[in-house]
């Protein structure tokens, strides 16, 4: 079935509308203007708005908002305040915000939960990574943008049962929804009679609809989805997808204005950038020195006009389609390209720094993995483009510009973290470099250029922007293949792209018939012991079973927090119940016996696991909460486990947890225990939750549902499903046993709480005594002895590391057992040294200072060989095997990498480096004096080369 019928509103044929189609890309299209002929939309035309404008009056990005807004307030909407970008905060299958509708995905879309209104309005943040490598070039790309929608929740009339879903009936759909956009382009004083409705059918994350592109003098300014459809093998439409959909209980409004380029049409300026960041465009111009006459003025300015054209989304290359637009213009391609490239950066700057202050600003930590990876990426990537066109203002400053801009409170923390990451940066790239030049040099031994999943490779690995790997490059006279969308490419490597995929499991069929438990231990969380009735019992295959009941008071596996145990009684039989889940409702205890379906049980759960448990798991809300207060507000939770011996809390943070931190952090934690403050629990509608205390809320997990629990523990507000105690008090002490990065941007604090915290800290003295006992000192001499002898080891190895040296210079100048050889016209001495690595280095560096050619060879008992990798060839030889040290003077033509991997290749290993200093080995010591007898033809062969 076709969806055109879907497009045949009462309001087109109200208001004279005819439908067309584009003979440039065949789409279909709505207008009232029946001489037009092309959709409106680049490449199919130009912009015409610039230096002409499309409205009566010049906006700001803030006056645009608050008139959008504004007209939908007056149609009856409710105005709501936007969420974060970080979408991962309130929904588990998605990064980044990237478009109004994630705000109430998936609960509110599926009818689960209420919308916080319906209808409403807002104006809502947003980041496309995807769109990463447009910025800049196309004039209205900008990864970071604000959404202005309105939105509409609707449930069909006919339903069975209406009261399945959280809303009702129909609000408004297609018709009026056009019709509000053409009354909004009215209200802004638009020539009616150039808009084109063009129709673009929607398919996403497993739902689809008819949607409208809203086209303005060649700006697309709004996308008019209606989501109505549901992936169905034998639904009746079949979209772009190549899936089949049917229609959905649920059909909802789904607008999208881009704030941006309403402000731009209000303004005609060149790019959208001059009308969204003006004061940071001159600064920046100003800053890298940019300066044009007023022929090259008029030249960009034209070309700005036609960069639409530019879309790696639409061409196939980007330069091909820059040098069509040079043509049009009758300009070299070269100058237009010199011109216009610094430009280009100038804008992605601006737009990079603006994505950065929403990312940082809503507490995304840069790290290697999630909305982390992806902030590190803009960042480092923003940095390169400083670099190249000759911007010197620290990073920190610029991004700052846009944070006091969008009036972030946290601007100092998002200073520290640029310039910590700008750091981390110049790191990267000394270590990276290296890895670029041997690549370079294995690319241009095959003749091939260095392909996309090498960049990739580089850039996720090394931080190695692809620019900097063809500039490296181009000294080995090797090419490098750079894709248009390269950013976009990694972005979606790593869930930067629309990652909506929905993963549902089905759960056992008798479970699925069963109603859910009742959970008990949210009504008394000290209650130990209870009385139910057994609904079914299913056998294991290991001779276990799993055990539902009506009601319980076992707290299942969840939020980090282990699972009750405790006994399963009847008259007849006590089963041990050794772990609870929940599955589809349903909480099942996993028992060593069959306490009969239909049976009345006794349980009684493990009252000193439990209270262990609940004391590690208040715990770690104070803990979480003081580490926000000592270390900043971006603070958030990464992750958590309680157990009863110890726990730990994952914070996402930029930088190492000092001492003097976390002894600040355990003293809050334990004042926060000793005012003894009540511990509660509450259970609000969703929305109201939110809005009075944010998507903080969810530091340990998105919970589903309309009313979700909080638990209140002094000022720290969370959703959690865990058993706590009643008062801060209960918990005892709180002990933290040590910090620690487990990745980039993750930092672990672990703890002991209760006796536990005892047992940690009589744990920590009694090796603390050992030590003292050891050394023969009293306890509190133990850091200072310690670090006299320390001292005094470090000396010793100094001691020996110089008379190695020592022993080194002397071989070499007595020409120890070695044999030299001329190669080429340098002298090689080839020499086995029956010594460690350190001494067969300290060895061959002496010779190279001599000026010689060194090629060194051990095979000492017990000391392990070591492969390419620098790892041990063969672990289980008792001889150890072969080890190789290769070190060439300044000048000289051969290369140690090469002789290294020659002679381990002899001694069945490998080996490699650098070409004035390599080593390596294999497991075969047998082998060794026959390779080093082959050096001399090995030396000259590599030389020849």
């Amino acid at each position: 079935m076709s969806l055109e019928e879907e497009y045949q509103l009462d309001y087109f044929e109200e208001e004279g509308f005819v439908r067309k189609e584009c003979p440039e890309c065949g789409a279909h299209f709505w207008t009232r203007d029946g001489d037009r002929e092309t959709c409106g939309e680049p490449p199919c035309a130009e912009y015409s708005f610039i230096d002409d404008p499309g409205f009566a009056e010049s906006y700001t990005l803030e006056e645009m908002r608050e008139a959008f807004l504004s007209f939908f307030e007056d149609h009856d909407h409710e105005r709501i305040d936007p969420y974060p970008v970080a979408a991962n905060r309130w929904r588990d299958d998605v990064l980044l915000t990237q478009a109004s509708i994630y705000d109430f995905q998936p609960l509110v879309t599926s009818g689960e939960t209420p919308p916080p209104a319906n209808p409403l309005t807002i104006s809502q943040p947003c980041i496309r990574m995807q769109d990463i490598d447009n910025v800049g070039k196309t004039g209205r790309h900008t990864m970071a943008f604000e959404m202005m929608a309105h939105h509409a929740f609707n449930a069909r009339e006919d339903l069975d049962d209406p009261e399945q879903y959280a809303y009702e009936g129909e609000v408004y759909w297609k018709d009026e929804t056009v019709r509000l956009c053409d009354e909004l382009f009215e209200e802004m004083g638009a020539n009616l009679d150039e808009i084109t409705y063009i129709e673009d059918p929607w398919v996403g994350g497993g739902n689809a609809g008819p949607a409208i592109e809203v086209i303005y003098r060649g700006a697309e300014l709004a996308t008019l989805v209606f989501m109505s459809m549901e992936q169905d093998p034998d639904g009746e439409y079949e979209m772009k997808d190549g899936n089949r959909y049917s229609p959905m209980d649920t059909y909802i409004v789904d607008t999208g204005y881009g704030l941006e380029r309403w402000t731009w049409m209000s303004q005609g300026t060149a790019t959208v950038y001059e009308a969204i960041y003006p004061d940071m465009i001159d600064f920046l111009t100003d800053n890298a020195g940019i300066d044009h006459s007023d022929e090259e003025a008029a030249i960009i300015h034209d070309a700005a006009r036609l960069s639409g054209s530019l879309d790696i989304d639409d061409v196939d290359d980007v330069e091909a389609a820059r040098a069509d637009i040079a043509a049009e213009l009758g300009v070299d391609v070269d100058r237009l390209r010199d011109l216009v490239e610094p430009l280009e950066d100038i804008y992605a700057i601006s737009d990079h720094c603006r994505t950065l202050a929403y990312m940082l600003g809503d507490g995304i930590v840069p790290s290697n993995v999630g909305t982390g990876y992806l902030a590190r990426m803009v960042l480092r990537r923003t940095k390169r483009l400083c670099d190249n066109v000759g911007v010197d203002a620290p990073l920190d400053e610029l991004v700052d510009m846009q944070a006091e801009r969008l009036d972030y409170e946290n601007r100092d923390t998002i200073r520290d973290i640029v310039r910590t990451e700008v750091e981390k940066y110049r790191e990267t790239l000394d270590r990276g470099g290296r890895k670029v030049r041997q690549l370079a040099d294995e690319y241009a031994e095959r003749g091939e250029p260095i392909p996309t999943d090498e960049l990739i490779e580089l850039y996720d690995s090394h931080g190695i922007q692809p620019d900097m790997v063809e500039e490296i490059a181009a000294e080995k006279d090797v090419d490098v293949a750079i894709p248009d969308d390269f950013y976009a490419l990694v972005a979606d490597r790593h869930g930067g792209g629309d990652a909506e995929e929905a993963a549902a499991e089905a759960g056992d069929d008798r479970l699925a018939e069963l109603p859910d438990t009742d959970r008990l231990y949210y009504e008394d969380q000290e209650r130990t012991d209870f009385e139910a009735v057994v609904l079914d019992v299913l056998e294991r295959e290991d001779g276990e079973y799993d055990v539902v009941l009506d009601q319980t008071m076992f707290y299942p596996e969840g939020g980090g927090q282990p699972p009750d145990h405790g006994t399963l009684s009847t008259d007849d039989v006590t089963a041990e119940v050794t772990d609870v889940q929940t599955r589809n409702g349903a909480v099942v205890h996993r028992t060593d016996a069959d306490p009969g379906k239909g049976e009345f049980v006794r349980g009684q759960v493990d009252a000193t696991r439990r209270r262990r448990l609940m004391r590690h798991h208040t715990a770690t809300h104070i803990v979480g909460h003081a580490a926000r207060e000592v270390l900043g507000d971006h603070i958030r939770q990464a992750g958590a486990q309680k157990h009863t011996d110890s726990a730990r809390i994952d914070v996402r943070h930029y930088e190492p947890i000092s001492r003097e931190e976390v002894k600040e952090i355990e003293r809050l934690a334990n004042g926060i225990v000793t005012e003894n403050a009540s511990v509660t629990q509450e259970w609000p509608d969703r929305h109201e939750a939110e809005e009075e205390h944010g998507f903080d809320l969810y530091q340990g997990g998105i919970p589903a549902g309309e009313q979700i629990r909080l638990i209140h523990v002094d000022d720290d507000v969370q959703a959690c499903g865990g058993t706590h105690v009643s008062r801060t008090g209960d918990i005892g002490t709180i002990k933290i046993r040590g910090t620690e990065r487990i990745q980039d941007g993750v930092e672990r604090i672990t703890f002991a709480a209760g006796e536990a915290a005892i047992e940690a800290t009589q744990a920590t003295e009694d090796a603390l005594y050992e030590a003292a006992e050891t050394l023969d000192v009293n306890p509190r001499d133990v850091p200072e002895t310690a670090a006299r002898f320390f001292d005094e080891w470090k000396e010793r190895g100094k001691t020996i590391e110089d008379l190695k040296s020592e022993l080194a210079e002397v071989r070499a100048a007595g020409g120890a057992d070695g044999e030299e050889v001329e190669v080429g016209d340098a002298t090689a001495v080839i020499q086995r040294l029956d010594a460690d690595m350190d001494e067969m280095r300290a060895t061959a560096n002496a010779l190279v200072e001599d000026g010689k050619i060194a090629v060194v060879g051990s095979a000492p008992d017990g000391v392990p060989a070591s492969d390419a990798s620098g790892g041990s060839a063969d672990e289980g030889s008792e001889s150890g095997g072969a080890q190789f040290v290769v070190a060439v003077p300044d000048g000289s033509e051969v290369d140690a990498g090469e002789v290294v991997g020659e002679l381990a290749s002899r001694v069945g290993g490998g080996g490699g480096g650098p070409p004035d200093f390599a080593q390596g080995g294999g497991p075969d010591a047998d082998a060794l004096d026959d390779a080093l007898d082959d050096a001399p033809s090995i030396l000259k062969q590599v030389l020849n080369a």
